[in-house]
Parts: structure tokens; C-alpha cells; sequence
């Protein structure tokens, strides 16, 4: 299968990375922000073409799928090029920033009956394929998830220390790992949804912490808080509450409340959720079905994102 990939930053080159292991797929072109940069990333995964154009890139022949990884401003525009020029399309989450692109993407998706599939990673991490397996086999139920993603970025800067050109955002990208997961696991629509956020950076404009409430339909309750003011330790917690037990997953490592490890290495294929959600692009194209995290399964996430965007905005 031939592919392109948008965006040579730290989250394209986890693409790369995947792509490289998952084998069988030839990258056929990548596209990034400036033609010098893109060349560099191009020439050490061996990737023949660069360019600046994403038009350009879905336009050369045999492309049948694209990835991508751009900035989150971009994400809806790009993905409807994609299924508009007949291309499958995986879009790093967040899906959109606002509810208005988010639906614009799903009409388009069912407009084209191509593969539409969101980065929800999440998903696909083993920690959380374990729960969930236990989930779907009835051996337990959630009924509490507690949540911490915290990040120290008080400069616009990425994964890989580089400056970003963009601004990243708590409520529409980091939210939103959760907001999907809690309502995936509980197998339920979320019903209600509060937040509150902390005071706007006076440079990128944003709000360097927050905190979210969210109830299941199925009464399962979540607290999510999050911030970019965090000097350590970096990254997302997950504690489950469930009827059966008490599981933390950090990443991929998973224990239970007694924090006795959990072991996950056999739960797939891999340990890279990156590489994961990938392999189910992929196969779902192949296959012709509905990928897991497809635009119409996330779509209920994005409701709650905006409805939780309009609260902080009434909020001043």
C-alpha cells in the first residue's frame, strides 16, 4: 500500500516509526511546514519524495491513504482534501477544534465511504486493550475514572524540544484522549459534562490548567484535571475504579491497586499504541470495514468538547 504522510515533526516520525515496523507500506511522499526540514526527515527514513504541498502529495499516482500529523488547526481542512481527492485518511487527534469541522469531517467520510479514522490512541494502548477486553468479557464494570495529564509547557515547544508553529490546546487535544476513552470503556454516552479552567497563558492564550467532570450514561463518573504548569512527573495517569478491582495504567505499564504489575506484553502484537491504531488503519482499508476510532465513533467526544468549550467561555 502506498501512503503519504503530513507532517515531519516529533508525531510524524512516530508514524514513520510505525510504519517502518508494521512493514509492507511504502511512504511515498511526506509533507511538512518548510522544504529543507521535510528533506532532512524524507532522506534519513528514505521517503523519495518531500514536499510542502499536500495537494501535490495526494495527486502522485498509486496513493491510496494518507496520515496526518499536522497541526490540529489544520486537521478538519486536510482531512476532507484527503476523502474529497479519494484517499483514505488517518488524522492525529484531536479530529478538530471546534464541533462545526468535526461534523464537516464526518459528513464528508459518509459522502465518500472511504476510511476515516481518528488518532484516539488510547484505544489501542495495551493497558487499556486489557480493561477493555475485561470490560467486553463482563468480568468488570468502571465506576470511577481518575485522571491526570499533566505537562510542564510554558513554552511553545513539542515532543522534541523544536519551537512549534502552532498552539497546542488542553480541552481539544489533551481532553480528548480521555473524553473518548471514558466513554469507550464505560460503553455508554457521556450525559453530563462540567469544567473549569485556571487563568490564560498572557502569551499563547490558552489556559494552563484545567479540570473536567464527566457522567456515563451508565452512572460511571470521571475526574480529569489537567495542566501544562507541571514540573514533573510528566505524562497521563488513568486510575479505574471498577465493581472487580483497582487498575492504574501509566503509558503501557498497568497494575492493580496494590500496584502488582500487570503484564500486557501479550495482549497485542506490540507495545507501541502508535503502531497499533496504524496496523488497524491499515487493515481497515484492506479489510473494507469501519476501523476501530473511526470519525463516526469519536464524533460523540467532539459534542462534548464544544459543549465543554462553551461553559469555559461563559465562565469569562
Amino acid at each position: 500500500m502506498k501512503i503519504t504522510l503530513a507532517g515531519a515533526g516529533a508525531f510524524g516520525q512516530k508514524h514513520l516509526d510505525a510504519v517502518k515496523a508494521i512493514g509492507g507500506i511504502e511512504v511515498d511522499s511526506l509533507v511538512g511546514r518548510e522544504l529543507a526540514p521535510t528533506r532532512e526527515v524524507a532522506g534519513k527514513y528514505g521517503i523519495p519524495f518531500a514536499t510542502t504541498s499536500l495537494t501535490e502529495a495526494l495527486a502522485r499516482p498509486g496513493v491510496a491513504a494518507a496520515i496526518l500529523a499536522t497541526p490540529t488547526q489544520l486537521h478538519a481542512a486536510q482531512a476532507i482534501e484527503c476523502l474529497e481527492a479519494g484517499k483514505h485518511v488517518q488524522v492525529e487527534i484531536p479530529l478538530a477544534d471546534s464541533w462545526s469541522d468535526a461534523e464537516a469531517v464526518a459528513r464528508a467520510q459518509r459522502e465518500t465511504g472511504l476510511v476515516c479514522m481518528v488518532g484516539h490512541t488510547r484505544r489501542f494502548n495495551p493497558s487499556h486493550q486489557w480493561i477493555h477486553r475485561r470490560i467486553t468479557a463482563r468480568e468488570l464494570n468502571v465506576q470511577q475514572m481518575d485522571v491526570q495529564t499533566f505537562f510542564f509547557r510554558r513554552t511553545n515547544m513539542n515532543a522534541l524540544g523544536q519551537p512549534r508553529s502552532w498552539t497546542d490546546h488542553l480541552l481539544w487535544h489533551h481532553a480528548a484522549h480521555t473524553v473518548d476513552l471514558f466513554a469507550y470503556q464505560t460503553g455508554s454516552q457521556i450525559v453530563t459534562a462540567h469544567a473549569i479552567q485556571g487563568p490564560l497563558h498572557p502569551k499563547l492564550g490558552i489556559a494552563m490548567d484545567m479540570s473536567i467532570q464527566l457522567k456515563a450514561a451508565s452512572g460511571a463518573i470521571c475526574t480529569l484535571s489537567l495542566s501544562f504548569n507541571n514540573d514533573g512527573p510528566l505524562g497521563t495517569f488513568f486510575r479505574y475504579i471498577c465493581d472487580n478491582g483497582t487498575y492504574i495504567a501509566r503509558y503501557d505499564d498497568l497494575v492493580d491497586g496494590k500496584d502488582q504489575k500487570i503484564d500486557v506484553s501479550k495482549v497485542d502484537v506490540s507495545m507501541n499504541g502508535i503502531e497499533l491504531q496504524d496496523r488497524e488503519f491499515f487493515a481497515a482499508i484492506r479489510e473494507k470495514r469501519e476501523p476501530n476510532a473511526s470519525v463516526l465513533q469519536v464524533l460523540p467526544c467532539y459534542r462534548t468538547l464544544a459543549e465543554l468549550e462553551r461553559q469555559l467561555g461563559s465562565q469569562g
